[in-house]
Parts: C-alpha cells; sequence; structure tokens
C-alpha cells in the first residue's frame, strides 16, 4: 500500500483527497479542498471517485488505510495520508470546517 505524510500531502497540489470519516467528523474540520466520502457509503459511490491518483485521509490512519488497499485491489491509484486529519492539525496546517 502507498502511504505518505501529512507534510507530503501538504506539498502536493494537483492530487485530489478523498476524507473517508463520517459526515459529522467531516463538519468539524477537514483539509482545505477535500471530498467526503465516508468509508461507511464508498462502496456505494465508487463512481464519485476521481479518475487517476488520489490520496485518502481519515482522522489517524486507520479507515483510510482500509479503504486504499480495498480501492487499489479494485484497481485505483490511491495513497493513504499516514496520521490523517489529527496529525495534519497537529502540524498546524489549515482546516476548513
Amino acid at each position: 500500500m502507498k502511504s505518505i505524510t501529512v507534510q507530503q500531502r501538504h506539498a502536493r497540489e494537483d492530487t485530489p483527497l478523498i476524507d473517508v470519516r463520517e459526515e459529522w467528523e467531516f463538519e468539524t474540520g477537514h483539509v482545505p479542498g477535500a471530498v467526503n466520502l465516508p468509508m461507511s457509503v464508498i462502496g456505494e459511490r465508487l463512481d464519485e471517485l476521481p479518475d487517476g491518483a488520489f490520496d485518502v485521509i481519515c482522522k489517524v490512519g486507520g479507515r483510510s488505510a482500509r479503504v486504499v488497499e480495498a480501492l487499489t485491489a479494485r484497481g485505483h491509484d490511491a495513497t493513504n495520508v499516514d496520521g490523517g486529519t489529527d496529525e495534519w492539525i497537529a502540524a498546524g496546517y489549515p482546516v476548513e470546517s
């Protein structure tokens, strides 16, 4: 499974970001530009995934890692963001709510 740090994610400009936390979690604060596709429903919304490479984030990295493994098995070019949104916030990066 491919993975990157939040610092590497912060440096990326053109790679879409999918946040797999539940909607209420996403609304409390998320990485700017992230699209919310909760893990609980992503299987029903695969048609909403970006074409090409994209990154996947959650709260700390566990859920997103499982999603990346499942999506990679289906042929998607997905990369996990280690440490998740918690690590993003701890690094002092901005969030939207």
